[in-house]
C-alpha cells in the first residue's frame, strides 16, 4: 500500500477530498518526523509508537579492501507496534 492508496481510501470512507485528505496526512508525517528530528518520541494509543533508537560504536569491516573502520554511535527512528496490533496482524493476516 503507498501514501496515494492511503489517501484515496480514506477520502473514500470519509467524503473528503482527496487533495484535503493528501494534505492532512502530509502534515501528519511532518509532525512525526519533525518530533524525532527535535528528539520526541511520538505515542500513539492502541497503534504504536515511534522512537528513537541510539546505536552504540562498533567495528566494522570493508572486505574489498580487507580494512576494518569504526561505525559512529548513532541514532535511528524505529516503529513499536502496539500490543493490540500486532494481536490484530497475527490474527488476521493468511501466510501464504
Amino acid at each position: 500500500m503507498t501514501k496515494a492508496d492511503i489517501v484515496a481510501n480514506i477520502a473514500e470512507k470519509t467524503g473528503v477530498e482527496k487533495i484535503a485528505v493528501q494534505a492532512t496526512v502530509e502534515a501528519f508525517m511532518g509532525e512525526i518526523k519533525d518530533a524525532l528530528e527535535g528528539g520526541d518520541n511520538v505515542y500513539l494509543r492502541g497503534f504504536g509508537s515511534f522512537i528513537i533508537k541510539e546505536r552504540a560504536e562498533k567495528t566494522g569491516r570493508n572486505i574489498s579492501k580487507n580494512t576494518t573502520i569504526i561505525i559512529p554511535a548513532h541514532n535511528i527512528p524505529s516503529f513499536k507496534p502496539a500490543k493490540t496490533f500486532v494481536e490484530g496482524v497475527k490474527n488476521k493476516v493468511k501466510v501464504s
